[in-house]
Parts: C-alpha cells; sequence; structure tokens
C-alpha cells in the first residue's frame, strides 16, 4: 500500500478554511453585509462564499485520512487498534457538537447562565482531550480527564432548553458542525480502514455515496440512512481521500503534468456537473446539503488543493501563511476558542461598539477576530495547550 507523505500545502488549506470558518461565524452577528458573502437562506437555490467554508472542511478532512490512517498502517499497528482509535475520534467531536447544538435553545429558566454552562463546557473539553505531555504522571492526566468528565455530566443535569411551557432535556435536534464531521469521519475513516487505502475500493465507496445523494434529492427514493443522512458530508470527505490517494500515487511517479492536467480537468467537471444536476436535485443549497452544492464546493476544493500543492509543496512558500499556521496544526483549539470569548462576553455583558455591529465595520471586526483567535491557538500551541483526539 502507498504510503503518502505529510503534504504542508493541506496544512495550509486548512488553515486557511479555519480562519475564514471563524470570520463567517463571526459575521452571523454583523448587520447589512454583503450578500456575497453571507449564508443564502435554506428556502433560496443558490450559495454564497459562506456557504463552501463548511464543505470544504470535509474535504480538506478527507485529504488528511489517508495521511493518519495510512501512517498506523505502514507501521503494522492492529485493524482492531486503528478501529478502536477511529471510534474514540469520531465519538470526541460527536459528544462535542452535541452539546454545541443544545446551546441554540438554552434557556433563561436553568440554573446556570449561558455565559457560565459555555464556559464551563468548553473547559471541561479541554480537560477531557488536552494533548497532555508525555512527562505527566498518569494518574495526574486521568485525574484532570475524570474532572472534565464530571464536569460534562453535571452540566447535563443542568441543562435546560426549550421554554417554561415546553421544556427540553438534552437532545439531538442535530448534531453541530463537529458532530457532522465525527459521523463522516466514522464513515470515510471506517471505509479506509476496511479497504486498506485501496483506491478502487474507495471510489466505489465514493460512487455509493454520491449515488445515495443524488437519489435522495432526485426523489428517486426516500434512503436516509441514520448515520450518513443523505450521503452529502461522507461524500465531501470521501472526495477528499480519493483525491489525496490519487494525488499521492501521482507525486511519487513525479508526475506532476498528469497533477495539473487531472485535477483541473476533474475540478472544473464537478462545477460544471453541479450545475447540470441543479434543476434535477432541488437546486444548490447548503441547508439541504444537495448534490449540486456537494459538486460544486468538491470542484472548488480540488482546484484550490492544486493551487496550493503547487504554492506550498513545489515552489515552497508555507512561510507567506506563517501568521495563521496553528488554525492548520492546532485546528480544534482554534475551532473552540471563539465559544470561550463569547462565554466571557455573555458573563461580562459585553458588546461591541455600534461601529463593528454593521457593514464594513463589522467586516473589519469579523477579520479581526480571526487573527486574535488564530494568535491565541498559537499562544496556546507554544505551551502544548492544544486539544488532540
Amino acid at each position: 500500500m502507498l504510503q503518502p507523505k505529510r503534504l504542508l500545502s493541506i496544512d495550509v488549506f486548512r488553515a486557511i478554511n479555519m480562519f475564514f470558518m471563524i470570520f463567517v461565524n463571526d459575521l452571523s452577528g454583523v448587520k447589512d453585509v454583503p450578500k456575497w458573502i453571507d449564508h443564502v437562506k435554506g428556502y433560496e437555490d443558490g450559495m454564497h462564499f459562506a456557504d463552501t467554508i463548511f464543505p470544504l472542511f470535509l474535504f480538506i478532512a478527507g485529504l488528511s485520512i489517508p495521511m493518519a490512517i495510512g501512517r498506523r498502517l505502514s507501521k503494522g499497528e492492529s485493524f482492531t487498534s486503528i478501529a478502536v482509535y477511529i471510534g474514540l475520534r469520531s465519538f470526541a467531536l460527536i459528544v462535542m457538537g452535541f452539546f454545541h447544538v443544545n446551546m441554540e435553545e438554552y434557556s433563561p429558566l436553568a440554573p446556570l447562565s449561558i455565559g457560565v454552562w459555555e464556559l464551563l463546557l468548553t473547559l471541561s473539553f479541554f480537560l477531557v482531550w488536552l494533548d497532555y505531555p508525555e512527562t505527566m504522571s498518569k494518574a495526574r492526566k486521568y485525574a484532570l480527564m475524570g474532572i472534565g468528565v464530571l464536569i460534562l455530566v453535571v452540566l447535563a443535569l443542568l441543562y435546560k432548553g426549550g421554554t417554561a411551557a415546553a421544556p427540553k432535556g438534552l437532545e439531538p435536534s442535530w448534531w453541530g458542525i463537529l458532530g457532522i464531521i465525527g459521523w463522516a469521519y466514522l464513515v470515510c475513516a471506517g471505509v479506509y480502514l476496511l479497504a486498506k487505502g485501496n483506491l478502487t475500493a474507495l471510489f466505489i465507496a465514493l460512487a455509493i455515496l454520491v449515488f445515495i445523494n443524488i437519489g435522495t434529492h432526485a426523489d428517486w427514493f426516500d434512503l436516509k440512512l441514520w448515520v450518513i443522512k443523505d450521503g452529502a458530508s461522507a461524500s465531501l470527505m470521501m472526495f477528499g481521500v480519493v483525491v489525496s490517494l490519487l494525488y499521492s500515487k501521482l507525486a511519487a511517479k513525479n508526475s506532476y503534468n498528469k497533477v495539473w492536467l487531472i485535477f483541473t480537468l476533474s475540478g472544473i467537471a464537478l462545477i460544471v456537473f453541479g450545475f447540470i444536476v441543479r434543476p434535477y436535485t432541488h437546486g444548490i443549497s447548503k441547508i439541504h446539503s444537495t448534490p449540486s452544492w456537494v459538486f460544486i464546493c468538491t470542484g472548488i476544493g480540488i482546484l484550490l488543493f492544486e493551487l496550493l500543492i503547487w504554492l506550498i509543496d513545489v515552489r515552497g512558500k508555507a512561510n507567506w501563511f506563517k501568521i495563521i499556521k496553528p488554525a492548520g496544526t492546532s485546528t480544534l483549539t482554534c475551532y473552540l476558542i471563539p465559544y470561550l470569548l463569547v462565554a466571557i462576553f455573555y458573563i461580562t455583558n459585553f458588546n461591541y461598539p455600534h461601529f463593528f455591529n454593521f457593514g464594513a465595520g463589522g467586516i473589519i471586526r469579523s477579520f479581526a477576530v480571526s487573527f486574535i483567535v488564530i494568535l491565541i491557538t498559537g499562544f496556546l500551541e507554544k505551551r502544548r495547550l492544544r486539544l488532540k483526539i
């Protein structure tokens, strides 16, 4: 089995994507921004810049799977140990996503304010999934992890959602960003492990996922499976897996001319195909995860990956992106830092000055927040305070 080498281009791609994920998440609290930046509404047929960020994250996560799982296979790790590794990573993401989703319906009648609950929740994630140094004693490490688990249990018991007339406990109305990533990772990494990196088998798995996505939205059948739902998220991630393996095979032969040709044609073809199926699969919609959205975003992802391969891995320009590097190497930490900031804002009743809540001022604010979050992530990373799942 071909063992793909770590690619700096993937780290840079992930860092850029995370930068803009923080940007668009913060921008959701800004009014009067240009329409092309913001998310398209669920009832609209189309997509804007913000609608490409999450699918590209799924695609990038897929690009990384052959490196992570392939490395373990090449070291001779057993099927069971790798399966446990995949299961634990998926479980961690699903748990975090589950708690995050329930924050959306947090009740003011709950014993703890939303700010305190969110702050303790995020701190518990750090305690449970921190990348503890190997020099730390196991007793201390497991004690800290145990405290984190205990906080999670207490927060789950204290949670109250909904309204006074219709109170709710914790429930998965949907799985949230991290949860969706977790379920897709469970499927794609699991398939990669079963296929042992066989490109043909992974192509077949991708075709099945795409067929499920198209068939569901073309009303051929009503097959929404528990784990993969309509197959959209798993398709986006599996596209990344296949593209990564294909690149590794071509790069191993130093066939970069074929890389540029195949990736350019594939990216353009997927974007075109997305527009072709648009009238038959309920349009382009991130909210409804339609095939057109999947194909167009994947096509964009392949073209961007190709550009970054040339710029980072071939031309060696990784230093151009040094300032946002921590977002690509401590991505989960970077994703969670805004939750800490928002919790502190709630607790202190902080509000941005009026200028930063509208239009150009809001866009400046969201760019600044992205940079600040990444700087904090880098500061923590240097001190080995980063999550690792």
